[in-house]
């Protein structure tokens, strides 16, 4: 009897798999009849989920809002937190926005920039490329459900540490 335990099941997304992420969110909302006058993406999982979809929904006006909760894989801190450089509230004032993530897991994330975008007085919906089912928060729109860890192309590798060569 082996005591090695099994790798947990992966949900993999290839770059090559963004664009139709990006795309058929795109899709729904619209069809929902929301239209942002402005994306925010939360740094950093979302920075490239907020840039695809302001490009498919025609968004020029684009930011981001930064908070963490992650230290490391499967290790967080008590509770998120907001860091600098923070956003322009005045520039969000009473205008649509869409808020951008790539998961939300826990969902404390998402929950507490709703909460501070709404405060600067935004109509705010959500978009995420996953969900999981033990989020607190589930976003207006997601592209996949999954309980798998999941590989995002852009956080696959390592930081890099190094120069080339040594």
């Amino acid at each position: 009897m082996s005591t090695e335990q099994a790798a947990p099941a992966r949900e993999i997304l290839r770059w090559e798999d963004v664009g139709d992420a990006a795309r058929d969110l795109a899709l729904r909302i619209h069809e929902s009849g929301f239209r942002p006058e402005i994306v925010v993406a939360i740094a950093r999982g979302g920075l490239l989920v907020g840039g695809a979809l302001a490009y498919a929904l025609g968004v020029k006006s684009c930011g981001s809002i930064n908070v963490e909760l992650y230290t490391g894989v499967d290790t967080t801190l008590p509770e998120p937190l907001l860091l600098p450089p923070h956003l322009d509230g005045a520039s969000l004032a009473g205008r649509r926005v869409l808020l951008a993530d790539d998961v939300s897991q826990s969902g404390l994330t998402l929950k507490l920039a709703v909460e501070i975008i709404e405060r600067m007085g935004a109509e705010v919906r959500t978009a995420c490329f996953y969900t999981k089912p033990q989020t607190v928060f589930v976003p207006d729109w997601s592209w996949r459900d999954t309980d798998r860890w999941i590989v995002f192309p852009w956080s696959a590798e390592p930081p890099v540490t190094g120069v080339r060569g040594e």
